[in-house]
């Protein structure tokens, strides 16, 4: 079986490419950056080796430079994620592209932790990937590399989807009135936003995705994985138990740009959707970017 996927892309008004269509893949782990930092460069290590040669070309310096990944950059960015300075914050951005995006990138945010856990208590990250490579190594092989990927991770909350993936994960630039004519066509699209939810989503889940990560203590707060069980009869599910009282729900074998105008909404999208409403995070906020992404995380159930 094979997968036809739409090509989407959002430009800026010089003509840029500043979005478009791939596969992101973001884990959200409720520990301090010097709890996390190996295994998530362990994680960089496994994306490196799976994606073609100079992938990463460029990097955002913390002036906001972007900078050549070079030899000198590359060890810029491991004392920044492996040495663990003394800092309140750790930030790294990793892209193909000096300028729009050709799908490959890499995040990494992580603020310090304040306990008892409450807004602000996570460290994300996220790969993405462009459609082209999902068709090249086809499902199988891609489920396998994110669970490589997810493999030593501590998190509560990960998911890999097809996506419209924008420029170093920020949506300030591109043409809106397109982008709210794909949302409305393609219910299957995640909109990255790692950055921004990296310090804010607390322990809570964001939405139904192709490949959908729970860990503690998000998962048992939902009833564990029997109540995952019960909530999804659907042969196209399966339930993978993973270490560390981790779980991976598959929600069907390719990810699923869901075309509304040629096909329904899978009933198992929609059923996982609506278990994980109770537990979704929620910005609060009443107008601008928020609260569109607010509402487009809850289009399966709403």
């Amino acid at each position: 079986m094979s997968e036809t996927f739409p090509s989407l892309r959002l430009h800026s008004r010089g003509g840029t490419v500043v979005a478009r269509d791939g596969v992101v893949v973001s884990f959200f782990m409720p520990h301090d950056h010097k709890l996390v930092a190996q295994v998530c460069w362990r994680a960089l290590e496994t994306y490196l080796r799976a994606v073609p040669s100079q992938s990463l070309s460029w990097y955002g310096a913390e002036d906001g430079d972007v900078l050549e990944l070079d030899e000198d950059g590359w060890e810029v960015i491991r004392k920044k994620m492996v040495d663990r300075p003394s800092r309140l914050a750790w930030h790294v951005s990793l892209f193909d592209l000096p300028g729009g995006t050709g799908g490959y990138q890499f995040e990494y945010h992580s603020n310090r932790v304040q306990l008892p856990l409450c807004v602000g208590s996570s460290t994300a990250m996220s790969f993405s990937f462009p459609t082209e490579f999902l068709l090249e190594q086809g499902p199988q092989r891609m489920r396998a590399l994110v669970l490589e990927l997810a493999r030593e991770l501590p998190f509560h909350f990960g998911y890999a989807s097809f996506a419209l993936v924008p420029q170093d994960g920020s949506w300030s630039a591109g043409k809106w009135q397109l982008l709210d004519e794909y949302s409305a066509r393609y219910l299957g699209v995640d909109l990255s936003t790692t950055a921004d939810m990296g310090d804010v989503i607390g322990l809570h889940a964001l939405g139904a995705h192709w490949l959908t990560f729970l860990g503690p203590p998000l998962l048992e707060r939902m009833g564990g994985t029997e109540a995952l069980r019960q909530a999804l009869p659907f042969p196209e599910v399966s339930l993978l138990p993973m270490e560390q009282e981790r779980l991976l729900v598959t929600l069907s074998e390719w990810p699923q740009a869901i075309d509304v105008e040629q096909e329904p909404v899978p009933p198992q999208y929609r059923a996982l959707a609506c278990f994980l409403k109770p537990f979704m995070y929620t910005s609060g906020e009443d107008a601008g970017i928020e609260n569109y992404l607010d509402r487009w995380r809850r289009r399966l159930c709403p």
